[in-house]
């Protein structure tokens, strides 16, 4: 019977090792996936973000005829370019 329990936690802990790198990779791999643009005709584009640091990320993000540079995750997101149409 001892036998069995030790088989036994030894499965629920490999299982349990499995899936927290699952968790782990998929948490990854949302920070480090490539931005996603919208589909033309809409209105707001997210062109392009780059990652700094663990925290700060600069996004170049048109709307309209519009495109504005923004760092976000800082203390407080700033605006730090604005274009408008020449």
């Amino acid at each position: 019977m001892t036998d069995t329990a030790g088989t036994l936690l030894t499965s629920v802990m490999a299982l349990a090792a499995v899936l927290g790198l699952i968790l782990v990779i998929g948490r990854a791999l949302r920070f480090s996936a490539p931005a996603q643009t919208a589909k033309s005709g809409q209105f707001l584009i997210v062109k392009e973000t780059i990652t700094l640091d663990a925290k700060r990320r600069l996004h170049l993000i048109q709307f309209g005829d519009q495109e504005v540079v923004l760092l976000t995750g800082g203390p407080r997101d700033l605006i730090l370019d604005c274009r408008g149409p020449p």
